[in-house]
């Protein structure tokens, strides 16, 4: 199944920086869902920050084919780790979308997202793009206001663009410095001994035929995406 939205730009890059980390250059790769990655290092937690009809980012109505103030529904959640943030999400549809193709996402509440995208193979996701993200872009405060010390100068974040029936839905997220702390104390273990805590999963940006094979979330029940 070929995808036809892509989310990539001067900034949002398909091979991550160079001056990444290797963990960054790992998890901004990494295919399937990330709340199943997350899960691999402990229980995780959905809190939803943000939900309702807005105006698409700058960088965020080319990727989804719409004019720059075509009404978008958004979702913004944290996704925490032992009640830690490691990661602050922003997905956004377009209006009337949100209302059809993809108007189960307005019932998630506190599930993840990845509930929708991973279980039906008629979901097809766009190639991983990552970026470097300063104090200019809308993310990075969104993400700041999780992080408990003063935020560094630059976090980084992913997003690709999952599609279904023609309609895009767009999936940003900002890893936090808690998430990195946490592999470097795994790295850490693992160099006393200790076994890896989680899989290495990489797509490298590659579009996915459909996503129902990448990862194993829960069963969606039947009439999801019409209830």
């Amino acid at each position: 199944m070929s995808i036809r939205f892509d989310a990539a730009d001067a900034h949002w890059r398909v091979t991550p920086l160079p001056g990444f980390s290797a963990d960054q250059k790992d998890w901004l790769t990494r295919g399937g869902s990330l709340t199943a990655h997350l899960r691999a290092l402990g229980a995780v937690a959905v809190r939803v920050t943000r939900e309702g009809v807005d105006l698409p980012w700058a960088d965020e109505s080319a990727a989804l084919g719409l004019a720059p103030r075509a009404p978008v529904w958004v979702r913004e959640v944290v996704l925490s780790v032992g009640g830690v943030p490691f990661v602050a999400a922003h997905s956004v549809a377009p209006l009337a979308a949100s209302v059809g193709v993809w108007q189960a996402m307005r019932r998630l509440r506190t599930r993840p997202l990845a509930e929708l995208l991973y279980s039906d193979s008629s979901v097809a996701r766009s190639a991983l793009v990552s970026r470097r993200l300063t104090a200019r872009h809308p993310l990075y405060h969104l993400a700041a206001r999780e992080i408990a010390a003063l935020p560094p100068h630059a976090l980084v974040a992913r997003r690709s663009v999952f599609e279904r029936r023609g309609a895009p839905l767009m999936v940003t997220e900002c890893m936090l410095p808690a998430l990195w702390a946490h592999l470097a104390l795994l790295s850490g273990a693992r160099g006393a001994g200790a076994p890896s805590a989680h899989p290495r999963v990489r797509e490298h940006g590659r579009p996915l035929e459909h996503t129902a094979s990448r990862s194993h979330p829960a069963a969606r029940t039947p009439g999801e995406w019409s209830r």
